[in-house]
């Protein structure tokens, strides 16, 4: 994986470099190059004056231009001094992945770039989206805080199956109106599975309810008053279309607090209402709200319900400080956790790194264990000194039954007692026996080989993912590199030899032969040459050609009249070229 010099990127963990991929930078086309353009100064245009104040220098600040599409190595070269970097990426990512590399003060950017047909607005993710909106921001340093800590608490947020549904609903969805050859059929298709989903999502996740908030905030946050607010919001602020008509009085402006995640969302449609914070320390605020109603700050058997609910890996973490990653399994009946299980895979772990021995290829069928104290003890068995764990018969090589509060009982030989941190975190057992109820309830046998027995008085915090991921993934090797996508689909590889023109022709002495040259290939019966043609005529503007500005606003029109929702570009297009040589005159 590239790092581009910056210690932010060479920092990060293996798990999380799959998803990088090289962004391959001669691979956009001079049409893309323009739809950056394009975009870029519209968003100047406009957003110097509704978007929050560090927007304007903090283009700069993040190494961005508006005359070209941002490479990675002077994105990074300007990120690293404020301690963030950025990578590409493919597309979509998990939702899980994109909080955790947020949280590791990395801006994920989509590699691609949006279709002309889109200019205005994609769902899918681009790099107009990813690095024009987000990273202008990041040098405000109250709101890098903000975006680092969401993200920090977004990993370790639970979802649930139908959050991974809806994810692959939205992702396909969004892939197909991106591609060029996409049929209305395959469409709506889509459209209609996505509103199948959503209609049927039930109770929201933390997750759910966690994007929600991030969606009001990151993706479309105002900040100020409610009568004079200004955008911060990465959606608004990469989009041209959005970011003027979100103003606009019959979007309702509405105080941003704790209620915002009763307000779900829709990606590929406008925003019906937006949410404005005072500033940004009362967005740490609501966040810290949510977060003390999550699994990893409450703990206890709710917690442990939602992570068997969600169906992936998650962790639980004893109050000895041991963390077991794994899938649960039902809880028990009790009203606290008394004894958890999970199935297939599980590492035990202890602040974050897995401990030796107790991986995912010794634990490959499931791991089990009580929670909870000794009968008859005032003390939690973690914290036992060697002269208490005697008198509890607790010896390796010795024999001894553990009587627990619950009722169950460990009755095995001791092989090994582990500390961490200063703490009693596993006891491991040979000839062992775990069971409830006078056997009743049976959790472990002797023939089934060694029992390692989490050591712990109660489960504090329950989290998405395991605790050592690159642990608990195996990853011993480096990932090979996936494949990147293809850039922007384009049918007319003549119109992308235009824009090359025109790209050289604003680099060079104004020639008006060549910009004849490239106006008379120019039809109107082709609306995609609409963009083309405000180029030229920004360029004939420029220079006072009156005469060629009036041919290629005239052709602008007629494409108008053709295909009448252009008419917007169009007119912003030849607004911003005016009204740039009238400030630079």
């Amino acid at each position: 994986m590239e790092t581009y010099n910056n210690i932010v990127l060479e920092q990060l963990p293996k798990h999380l470099k799959r998803y990088v991929v090289a962004q391959r930078y001669e691979r956009y086309t001079a049409l893309d190059q323009a739809l950056w353009r394009y975009v870029m100064r519209q968003n100047y245009s406009f957003l110097k004056d509704v978007a929050y104040y560090p927007y304007i220098p903090g283009l700069k600040k993040a190494g961005l231009s508006i005359e070209h599409i941002p490479d990675l190595q002077q994105m990074n070269d300007s990120l690293k001094q404020i301690g963030w970097g950025a990578v590409t990426v493919d597309g979509f990512i998990p939702p899980a992945a994109f909080m955790e590399f947020q949280a590791h003060r990395v801006l994920v950017i989509a590699a691609d770039i949006r279709q002309l047909e889109h200019i205005e607005y994609t769902p899918a993710p681009d790099i107009i989206h990813e690095s024009s909106g987000h990273a202008p921001i990041i040098g405000e340093p109250d709101y890098a805080v903000y975006l680092q800590y969401f993200g920090e608490i977004g990993t370790k947020a639970l979802s649930s199956r139908k959050d991974f549904e809806l994810y692959e609903a939205i992702r396909h969805l969004s892939i197909l109106k991106e591609h060029a050859g996409t049929s209305e059929a395959e469409l709506a298709d889509a459209e209609n599975h996505l509103k199948i989903v959503q209609d049927n999502m039930g109770e929201p996740s933390e997750m759910a309810l966690l994007s929600r908030l991030h969606w009001w905030t990151v993706e479309y946050g105002l900040i100020g008053t409610l009568d004079d607010p200004k955008i911060y919001g990465a959606g608004l602020l990469s989009s041209i279309g959005e970011s003027a008509s979100c103003m606009q009085k019959s979007v309702p402006k509405l105080p941003y607090d704790l209620n915002t995640v009763s307000y779900s969302y829709d990606i590929t449609k406008p925003q019906p209402q937006l949410f404005v914070t005072p500033d940004f320390d009362h967005l740490m605020d609501v966040l810290n709200q949510f977060a003390d109603t999550m699994a990893f700050r409450l703990g206890g058997k709710q917690s442990l319900e939602k992570a068997i609910e969600c169906g992936a890996v998650c962790t639980a973490v004893y109050r000895s400080g041991l963390q077991v990653s794994g899938v649960f399994k039902t809880a028990n009946a009790d009203q606290v956790v008394s004894y958890i299980q999970t199935e297939g895979p599980t590492a035990l772990a202890f602040s974050g790194k897995q401990l030796e021995g107790q991986g995912i290829d010794y634990h490959r069928e499931g791991f089990g264990s009580p929670v909870g104290r000794l009968k008859e003890s005032n003390m939690d068995l973690e914290d036992f000194s060697t002269e208490e764990l005697a008198n509890y018969g607790i010896v390796e090589e010795k024999r001894c039954t553990l009587n627990f509060s619950s009722g169950i009982v460990v009755d095995g030989i001791i092989l090994q007692i582990v500390h961490q941190g200063g703490k009693i975190v596993l006891i491991s057992f040979e000839d062992c026996e775990v069971y409830r109820n006078n056997r009743a309830e049976i959790y472990f046998k002797p023939e089934w080989g060694t029992y390692d027995m989490a050591v712990g008085a109660e489960i504090i915090s329950v989290f998405a993912g395991a605790a050592d991921k690159d642990g608990y993934e195996s990853l011993d090797k480096e990932l090979e590199e996936p494949t990147a996508s293809s850039y922007t689909d384009v049918k007319d590889s003549r119109l992308v030899a235009l824009h090359a023109a025109i790209r050289k022709l604003r680099t060079e002495a104004f020639d008006p032969e060549r910009w004849m040259g490239i106006f008379s290939e120019l039809a109107a019966e082709t609306t995609d040459h609409w963009l083309a043609l405000v180029e030229l005529y920004e360029i004939a503007w420029a220079y006072k050609a009156n005469n060629l500005a009036d041919c290629a606003e005239n052709k602008l029109q007629d494409i108008i009249a053709r295909r009448p929702r252009l008419k917007k570009l169009i007119a912003d297009g030849i607004r911003v070229a005016k009204k740039e040589v009238l400030n630079n005159s």
